[in-house]
């Protein structure tokens, strides 16, 4: 019996904390998607939340991705990624735990030269207003009382809203600076 052809279909990959996704993330992940049929989105640093930095779990991130993704005709395969605190090994671990992707789109120097070390070819992406949408800025707007709802798409706003993500950024914020 002879097995039927399957045809290649481009697989991308795009990693980010998305501490939360903003819409710079959603304009990338729109503009990967108008280019490729299925899109792998790495959760970066999913061990890591509850912190200033990180305030929002991987599971929270996840429904934040594939809520903003509903309506891209995009099959998206969302994906934890446990820091490695190995850098020659980072790639490797991030292949282990994805779906086969032959294309990185990646405007971060250490991730760009980590796969162009293993012999994945990346794609820089345009920058999305880079000034507003940032995770830090957007952080740092929740915690002191200032509009940052703009900054995101509606779907990651109920997402954080659901788990009142600005009071808990607040609450260990607050811890933060009890320690000092």
């Amino acid at each position: 019996m002879q097995r039927a052809h399957t045809v290649h279909m481009p697989r991308g990959f795009y990693v980010g904390r998305f501490q939360p996704l903003h819409e710079g993330h959603e304009a990338v992940l729109r503009e990967i998607a108008a280019e490729r049929n299925e899109l792998v989105v790495g959760i970066g640093s999913a061990d890591k939340s509850h912190s200033v930095d990180n305030p929002f779990t991987a599971g929270e991130r996840h429904v934040m991705i594939t809520r903003t993704l509903e309506d891209v005709d995009v099959d998206a395969y969302v994906v934890p990624l446990v820091d490695v605190d190995r850098n020659a090994l980072w790639t490797s671990h991030v292949r282990s735990l994805c779906p086969p992707f032959d294309t990185v789109y990646s405007n971060n120097p250490l991730v760009t030269r980590l796969f162009e070390e293993s012999d994945t070819e990346v794609n820089e992406l345009p920058m999305f207003n880079r000034q507003e949408y940032e995770g830090t800025g957007i952080r740092e707007r929740m915690l002191s009382g200032d509009p940052w709802e703009h900054l995101v798409p509606d779907p990651v706003v109920e997402a954080i809203e659901e788990v009142d993500g600005v009071g808990r950024l607040r609450d260990v914020a607050a811890d933060d600076e009890a320690e000092d």
